[in-house]
């Protein structure tokens, strides 16, 4: 498959959208292993996509064991050359857009890693999150989840070898397959995430389409909050219940290693003070470590 150009537009703080122009909405139909099948298309240096975390954490916990989630690479940026030049005309309005959404949402962002190392495409963590699922699925949603960390929290320029390898010990990843697979056959699977993409009409990201036995789908595009999402799921099979998985604050971390607080908080319904309250008490007791962003920590787990 030949690589398809993709036209790039800045991620927009108000609708929650990191977009794409010049594309339709499209259908999806495959077949479906649980009640509802999730396919959620997304880039690992989409804002947009690092904002509705909390709400898809949470969606996991209470109805993860009711759907299939599928991640699939949709290529934000191929490189700086593809990008409208009367849309992005410097890195420092990135690193003012990212701390903006950031503010807006309440989600943990450091924009400053545009003016010190900036990223020069999204491709190459993409590629290596394809070869990560090459390996293992739930090792690849951590190997995700922890790039993003890098990039957003850490102000990692994660188009390196070093941090993608780093990303890759951390998750339990066999490292020397992961290289092979970057290098290698991952490059044909993210050509075919592409693809896949296109043949959706996905026009940005996060863009996902929830989908159930009777052919029904739902379309989510952009930040959603935690109810919408859902309503949607219940709307597709209503018998549904939320899974009785534990709410207790160390019970919270068991699940997800780090958390931020604006995860927390959407979690485990809990006021952002109250939540601060209770993660500076687990840092006191030495069961979190508290890590300083300049739009607010986050919090993780002690070994």
């Amino acid at each position: 498959m030949t690589k398809q150009p993709v036209n790039v537009q800045l991620c927009n703080a108000e609708t929650g959208v990191c977009e794409m122009k010049n594309e339709t909405v499209g259908q999806q139909t495959t077949a479906i292993y649980k009640p509802v099948r999730v396919i959620y298309f997304t880039d690992p240096i989409c804002s947009s996509c690092w904002v509705i975390e909390p709400e898809l954490r949470k969606l996991k916990l209470e109805y993860g064991d009711y759907f299939d989630f599928e991640y699939h690479m949709g290529g934000l940026v191929p490189s700086w050359s593809s990008l409208d030049p009367r849309g992005i005309k410097e890195l420092s309005y990135i690193a003012h857009h990212w701390n903006e959404v950031s503010q807006r949402y309440g989600m943990a962002i450091d924009g400053d890693i545009w003016l010190e190392d900036p990223l020069h495409s999204s491709y190459p963590p993409s590629i290596a999150f394809i070869a990560a699922k090459m390996q293992d699925n739930k090792k690849a949603d951590a190997f995700l989840r922890r790039i993003r960390e890098m990039v957003f929290l850490e102000k990692k320029n994660i188009t390196r070898w070093e941090y993608l390898q780093q990303a890759a010990l951390e998750t339990g990843l066999e490292v020397e397959r992961f290289h092979r697979d970057y290098e290698g056959q991952a490059n044909d699977l993210f050509e075919a995430d592409l693809g896949f993409a296109k043949s959706n009409n996905v026009r940005g990201f996060p863009t996902l389409f929830f989908l159930n036995g009777e052919g029904r789908q739902e379309m989510v595009y952009g930040y959603h909050s935690y109810d919408h999402l859902e309503n949607i799921i219940l709307s597709l099979v209503p018998w549904i219940e939320k899974s009785s998985h534990e709410h207790s604050a160390q019970g919270i971390f068991d699940h997800y290693p780090s958390i931020a607080t604006k995860e927390f908080s959407v979690i485990t319904n809990q006021a952002t003070q109250d939540s601060e309250r209770i993660l500076e008490d687990l840092v006191k007791r030495d069961i979190v470590e508290k890590i300083l962003t300049p739009n607010g920590p986050y919090w993780k787990k002690r070994r």
